[in-house]
């Protein structure tokens, strides 16, 4: 017995598409039962809500990373160096009652506040500073305080 080639070629055809086609089937069922009913639709409401939750998640970085950026920047213009230092400027009278403060942010800007305490009278001076300087004369206590405020 001769099978031609033509029939042997038409089974083989026959057989791929009776395969593809009971695969397009059993898929479809597959895909309805995953889609019908409450699985379907809770599939798709987790879907929507992943979505919008995502998507709050980038406007709620998107606000910190704004908010750190203004944090830093003020943060930066804060005091960052503060130093105290008591001394006596009138050696035959009194003791470590005068004092100075320094108080500077990390540009080196700030104040510095000294008071001269004496018996008579007691005297305090506030000096701006800009850059780690002051236009007004500093005392070597004033010039101490502020090198070590420095940042």
């Amino acid at each position: 017995m001769n099978i031609k080639p033509e029939i042997i070629f038409l089974i083989f055809v026959g057989v791929i598409v009776l395969t593809g086609v009971i695969w397009a089937i059993r898929t479809e069922k597959r895909l309805k039962r995953f889609f019908a009913g409450k699985k379907g639709k809770d599939l798709e409401e987790s879907i929507i809500i992943l979505e919008e939750d995502i998507s709050k998640l980038k406007s709620a970085k998107e606000k910190t990373e704004k908010e750190i950026i203004e944090i830093n920047k003020k943060l930066k213009k804060s005091i960052r160096g503060l130093e105290t230092i008591r001394f006596n400027p009138f050696p035959d009278q009194g003791s470590n009652q005068s004092f100075a403060v320094g108080m500077v942010n990390e540009d080196g800007d700030g104040v510095v506040f000294s008071s001269l305490y004496s018996r008579e009278r007691m005297s305090i001076f506030a000096k701006p500073i800009k850059n780690g300087k002051s236009e007004y004369e500093l005392t070597t206590e004033e010039k101490e305080v502020l090198k070590k405020a420095k940042v």
